[in-house]
């Protein structure tokens, strides 16, 4: 009965912080609004999945709000994802219909005709934003029983074959609403689960739940905007994409900008209102195709934990049950693990390289198990945007300590120098993944400098970076490398000879089955690789965090259990050197990610134009594939060291 009341409190204390963080999250305060209160929508970066370069909004000849540009406050996360997000002219007065609002009109020059025409073939798309909440569209397949697709956002315009180019210069919103009467009791807060009473403030109005758009391309006449001021009232709109005349682009052309709304109740409260857009597509296939694959490795895994208890246990229980006349006449006549123990824990080359990389593994690997179980109790939602990033970063840093110690601590129990080169290693972990990072995103930067991208980082950006890294991750590195050289260091149950054993020529080369163990690991990863990817490169929403961390707490499992059977494997061919191999037979499952990413670039995102798209697709894919590599090869090395320090500190060898 205690460990559930446990149970129960830790639960409610998590839900407690949970909903607390909310409240101090971007968009998760609700906010109520009375009637004929004004409503301003803001834009995002022009998208596209062609070519995953963003561009600002005002770069193509759109109609600017009254009293200028004014760029909304950007979290670390947004700004290292490319968004920039800026007002609009769009303004809405709260559950107020409005009919052909005048917004400006533009003479299109031969400049202005030529970015159209290109945002329009790489199919760019506008990207609205009302109360935080994306603006969506739906598409009906004609003669067709399947319900609308949802998109967010909606296509700068389109281009026939064989025929002229076209903008969408009209749009016509409906703004989803749902009513609060005032309760006397406070305001409501919504925190993505349920409600919240905050006292000391009444809440009376209407909360926007939903934001919906249908573009239209109509070519106003001239005389019809004359001498119109912005927010003026035009003569009625036919917003029907079947009529044949379209707003056309060309040098010379008067484009008008024009738009409409109109405001629904609905019942959707105001924690449900993200529910609409989390709603991905195949979602049956998604979690049946999950829960297949879960049972499918946790089968397999069992079968190897098995086979693997069966063989130790009996090798050793062999042993120990003769006499030591005949542990000793055994000894001569045995081959296997047990006759590499004088060489089991000799040091491997490039042993200090082995130390940086498992540092820098135990630092990735943390920050991801930490993200992704928050995330799975809401407290990065799509609402706070760029938060998965933000805290991604932050939390790297603050697990620098964890990397120096780990490494540092592997570098004193190997005795690989002098008491103070524990600050070389240290250094080395600090640098070693973050400066990869560094160049790889530089490369990357310039190749969107190039292209006038919204996506490149700042300049500004680059030195809060850098002073981030040498101001929080090197410092708590270092001192994680001090505590990993106080802390007792991990003796070895054997004595090392001093000339190698002779290791006996293989029938397959080891290396073969190293590169062939990732295998097994990357079945419990490449269901949910494809809906990571999407979300990533086909600009969908990823949400079930909850499933992330089921399949991530399986894969270390699976990387253990694959590192330890490969490692024992080798030790009974007589093969002593299983350092790298197990580091690397857990971490081979980065290589068929690669190879995964490769055919998705070819086969799903075929779409994808340019080579600075490529580029810019292979280097971000690059960056994840390393540090999978890292973190999973970490999880292998660790856990087979601890069972071969078990192995040989189990009997008694000489």
């Amino acid at each position: 009965m205690g460990t559930k009341l446990e149970i129960l409190a830790v639960l409610a204390i998590l839900c407690w912080i949970h909903n607390a963080a909310a409240f101090y999250l971007p968009g998760s305060y609700l906010h109520a609004y009375p009637d004929g209160k004004d409503l301003y929508a803001k834009v995002n970066s022009l998208t596209s999945i062609e070519t995953e370069l963003p561009y600002s909004y005002y770069s193509l000849p759109f109609c600017q709000p009254q009293g200028g540009v004014k760029k909304s406050a950007e979290n670390l996360g947004e700004l290292l994802m490319g968004d920039e997000i800026e007002s609009s002219p769009y303004r809405f007065r709260m559950n107020t219909n409005e009919s052909s609002i005048f917004l400006c009109t533009h003479t299109l020059s031969d400049n202005d005709v030529k970015h159209l025409k290109r945002r329009i073939d790489d199919v760019y798309q506008v990207n609205l934003m009302l109360d935080n909440l994306p603006v969506v569209r739906y598409t009906v397949i004609p003669d067709s029983d399947l319900p609308p697709t949802r998109w967010t956002g909606y296509l700068v315009g389109f281009h026939p074959p064989n025929d002229r180019y076209y903008i969408f210069n009209h749009l016509k919103f409906k703004v989803l609403i749902h009513q609060y009467e005032d309760t006397g009791v406070g305001s409501v807060m919504g925190t993505g689960d349920g409600f919240d009473v905050v006292p000391g403030k009444n809440l009376s109005g209407y909360v926007v739940v939903g934001f919906e758009v249908v573009p239209c391309s109509y070519p106003h006449e001239k005389s019809s905007t004359k001498d119109l001021k912005m927010y003026d009232k035009l003569p009625e709109v036919v917003c029907e994409m079947d009529r044949g005349r379209y707003q056309v682009v060309e040098t010379g052309a008067s484009l008008t900008f024009s738009y409409e709304v109109s405001f629904e109740l609905s019942p959707t409260r105001w924690p449900s209102r993200w529910d609409a857009y989390l709603k991905m597509e195949g979602s049956r296939v998604h979690w049946f195709s999950i829960l297949n694959s879960l049972m499918v490795i946790a089968f397999l895994a069992g079968i190897v934990f098995v086979i693997f208890l069966r063989t130790v246990r009996r090798d050793l229980t062999k042993y120990e049950e003769l006499d030591k006349e005949a542990q000793a006449q055994m000894n001569e006549e045995l081959s296997g693990w047990k006759l590499v123990v004088g060489d089991v824990f000799r040091p491997p080359p490039h042993s200090k390289l082995l130390c940086v990389m498992v540092g820098s593994g135990v630092q990735i690997l943390g920050m991801a198990i930490v993200t992704i179980f928050f995330a799975a109790f809401g407290f990065m939602s799509p609402a706070s945007r760029g938060m998965l990033l933000t805290g991604m970063v932050l939390l790297y840093l603050f697990l620098g300590i964890s990397a120096g110690y780990a490494a540092c601590r592997l570098w004193k129990t190997l005795k690989l120098g002098d008491s103070a080169g524990w600050r070389s290693i240290a250094w080395r972990v600090a640098c070693f993944f973050p400066g990869i990072s560094f160049v790889v995103l530089t490369f990357l930067n310039f190749l969107l400098w190039g292209s006038h991208s919204t996506g490149a980082i700042p300049l500004w950006m680059f030195f809060v970076l850098v002073a981030l890294w040498f101001c929080i991750s090197v410092p708590l590195t270092l001192f994680g490398g001090y505590l990993g050289v106080r802390a007792e260091h991990i003796s070895f149950p054997v004595r090392t000879n001093q000339i190698p054993r002779e290791v006996p020529a293989q029938k397959y080369p080891s290396w073969v089955l190293v590169l062939g163990a990732g295998t097994l690991p990357f079945g419990t990863l490449f269901i949910e690789l494809f809906f990571i990817m999407s979300s990533i490169w086909m600009g969908r929403f990823y949400y079930v965090f909850g499933f992330l961390f089921v399949v991530l707490v399986l894969l270390v499992i699976v990387c253990a259990e694959v590192s330890v059977v490969l490692t024992y494997m080798h030790l009974c061919v007589e093969d002593w050197r299983w350092w790298w191999k197990s580091f690397f037979a857990s971490g081979s499952v980065a290589l068929y990610v690669l190879l995964y990413a490769i055919n998705y670039l070819v086969f799903d995102l075929h779409s994808l134009s340019g080579p600075v798209s490529a580029m810019l697709y292979m280097g971000y894919t690059l960056l994840m594939v390393l540090a999978l590599m890292l973190a999973t090869g970490t999880v292998g090395f660790l856990t087979s060291f601890y069972f071969t320090h078990y192995l040989f500190s189990s009997v008694k060898l000489d």
